[in-house]
C-alpha cells in the first residue's frame, strides 16, 4: 500500500513539472483568448485580431514571466497614472515598473483603456476596423514598441493564424457604427489619416462625407490651384500633415514632380519642406532623380 502511494504521489509531481514545463502555442493562446479579445473589439472598437496578435508577441504567448506571474499580457508598464500592484523587470532599462493583474482579462481590459484614452493613438480609430495592417502600422508609429519590426510582427501573426477572421465574423454578428466604417480610411506612415478620392470625387463630396468643412480639406491638402474634381485614387488627408517625415531624410524622385505633389505623397506640410529645399515655387516643375529633403 505505502508502496503503491509513493509511486501514485512520484507520478503525480511528474505530472505537475511536466504541465509547468510546457508550453503554450501561439495557436493555443489565440483559441485561449478569442472571445476576451473579441468582447473588447465590440466594447472599445479595437480589431480582435490586433489585441490577440499583440498578446502574443508582448507575452510570448502567454510563456513570460510577465503574463505568468503576473498576468500582464501586454507588456504595458506603470506610467504616472498606474496606481495598482506593480513588479519590476529589465527591459529596454534595468529594473522597469510594469502593472500587474489579478487575472488575464483585466490585463485585456487596461490595453484597451491605454489605448482609448492616449491622444496618439486616436487616429487609428478612425481607421476600418477590418484594417488590421493600417493599425499594425499605427501602433508602431505611434511608439508603442521600440522595434523597427513590431508592426510586420503583428501582421505576419494575424495572417498565419488568421485572426482577422474573428473581426470579419464580429462584424457581422454585430455590426460596429457603420456610419464611422462606410468609407476606407488609411493611415500614412507619417501618422496622417487619408482616403482616396473615389470616380467622380471633389473635395466638396469628402467634406461633406466626413463631416469636415470645405475650408479645413483644403487647408489638410493644401489645396492645388484650380482643382476642385479629383482624380481617382488621389490621397486626400483628414488631418494635418506633418512638419517632417518620421520614416524618410530624404527621397530621390522617380519622375518629374512638384514640390508640392512631393509634399502631398509623403504627408509633409509644404512650407518646412520649400525652406528646407531652398525652393520658392511649390508649383516648379523638378527634374527626376532631384534629392527632395524630408526632415
Amino acid at each position: 500500500m505505502k508502496k503503491t502511494t509513493l509511486l501514485f504521489c512520484l507520478f503525480s509531481s511528474f505530472i505537475a513539472l511536466s504541465n509547468e514545463s510546457t508550453e503554450i502555442t501561439k495557436l493555443q493562446y489565440a483559441e485561449n483568448y478569442k472571445d476576451i479579445a473579441t468582447k473588447q473589439m465590440q466594447l472599445y472598437k479595437i480589431p480582435a485580431s490586433i489585441t490577440l496578435a499583440q498578446g502574443i508577441l508582448e507575452s510570448g504567448s502567454g510563456n513570460s514571466e510577465l503574463a505568468k506571474k503576473h498576468n500582464n499580457h501586454f507588456g504595458i508598464k506603470c506610467h504616472s497614472d498606474w496606481s495598482g500592484e506593480k513588479a519590476y523587470f529589465d527591459d529596454d532599462a534595468k529594473n522597469e515598473c510594469f502593472r500587474v493583474y489579478k487575472n488575464a482579462e483585466d490585463s485585456y481590459i487596461d490595453h484597451s483603456l491605454f489605448l482609448t484614452k492616449h491622444s496618439r493613438y486616436k487616429s487609428l480609430f478612425l481607421l476600418n476596423i477590418s484594417d488590421y495592417k493600417g493599425w499594425a502600422n499605427g501602433l508602431k508609429a505611434a511608439g508603442y514598441a521600440t522595434s523597427q519590426s513590431y508592426a510586420n510582427a503583428l501582421i505576419n501573426l494575424i495572417e498565419e493564424l488568421h485572426l482577422n477572421t474573428l473581426d470579419l465574423n464580429a462584424m457581422a454578428l454585430n455590426p460596429i457604427k457603420p456610419s464611422l466604417f462606410s468609407t476606407e480610411k488609411f493611415l500614412h506612415s507619417n501618422r496622417v489619416v487619408y482616403v482616396k478620392a473615389q470616380k467622380g470625387d471633389s473635395y466638396y463630396k469628402i467634406a461633406k462625407r466626413h463631416t469636415i468643412t470645405l475650408r479645413q480639406l483644403h487647408k489638410y491638402n493644401e489645396h492645388f490651384p484650380n482643382q476642385d474634381l479629383l482624380e481617382e485614387g488621389s490621397i486626400i488627408y483628414l488631418g494635418p500633415r506633418r512638419n517632417h517625415s518620421r520614416i524618410h531624410k530624404f527621397v530621390i524622385l522617380e519622375k518629374a514632380m512638384t514640390l508640392r505633389e512631393v509634399a502631398q505623397k509623403e504627408a509633409v506640410k509644404l512650407k518646412p519642406m520649400m525652406r528646407k529645399n531652398q525652393i520658392s515655387s511649390p508649383d516648379e516643375q523638378l527634374p527626376k532623380g532631384e534629392k527632395i529633403i524630408l526632415r
